[in-house]
């Protein structure tokens, strides 16, 4: 696997930082995206200090003209992408239904459900290029109807509108690329256990998780080494497949 390439949104912290370490262990070549470029730069500065061939790559899911300049950046440096991981999230204020606006709903949505959108389009030509093409899309088990309407999940007693129904969206979404596009394998990771009511300790949840970031990123990077006879259009969490 020493000649695969991934290009991971958010790269710079958390999650995505940490399947860039692990993926770039494997002797992966990493695209680092990132929003903020000063933070980019210094997430791809520590990998590079600890042996990973890293790019970073400006990147701001919610602009058209960011993207297509990345998709640019990126085929500057090679004429395929194995992997794509749509890790960048936006986790929203936590605003009940009844306090809901659609100017809250879209600014989730831009990052979490048009973003994936944007970045696909972009890279879709890069990712035809690669003999076993990849797309992880990080969504949330807060997204799984089984999750929240669980009485012994705690999903299901916080009524927010904006996060859970936009990884909802972005599960579809998912399944609809899988369908479409067969050649290319799309698949949903949440990090977590859902059996478990567990989930990783992040920045979005102010790490209050019990799981590591290491350990919520295992259903991510099992998904981008999925080998050519690997399933489409699943979604897991680090135990296995969970329940839509």
């Amino acid at each position: 696997m020493t000649n695969t390439t991934v290009l991971i949104t958010g790269g710079n912290k958390g999650l995505g930082l940490e399947a860039a370490r692990r993926l770039g262990q494997l002797g992966w070549t990493v695209f680092l995206g990132s929003r903020d470029e000063g933070r980019g730069q210094a997430a791809a500065d520590k990998l590079a200090g600890e042996g990973v061939r890293v790019i970073m790559v400006p990147l701001d899911v919610t602009s058209d003209e960011s993207v297509e300049a990345a998709a640019r950046l990126v085929r500057e440096h090679t004429g395929s992408l194995d992997v794509l991981i749509n890790n960048a999230g936006a986790p929203g204020r936590g605003v009940t239904p009844a306090e809901a606006t659609v100017e809250e709903i879209h600014a989730v949505y831009d990052t979490n459900v048009y973003g994936p959108i944007r970045v696909t389009h972009a890279f879709l030509p890069l990712l035809e290029a690669a003999g076993n093409p990849r797309v992880v899309m990080v969504s949330s088990a807060v997204g799984a109807f089984s999750v929240v309407t669980d009485p012994g999940q705690a999903a299901s007693k916080f009524h927010e509108l904006a996060y859970s129904s936009s990884k909802t969206a972005l599960n579809m979404i998912t399944v609809r690329y899988a369908q479409a596009l067969p050649h290319i394998k799309f698949n949903l990771a949440t990090p977590g256990e859902v059996a478990n009511r567990k989930f990783a300790a992040t920045d979005m949840n102010g790490h209050t998780g019990e799981l590591t970031v290491t350990e919520g990123t295992d259903s991510i990077v099992g998904l981008a080494t999925l080998g050519a006879d690997g399933p489409t259009g699943i979604f897991v969490d680090r135990l296995g497949p969970i329940a839509w």
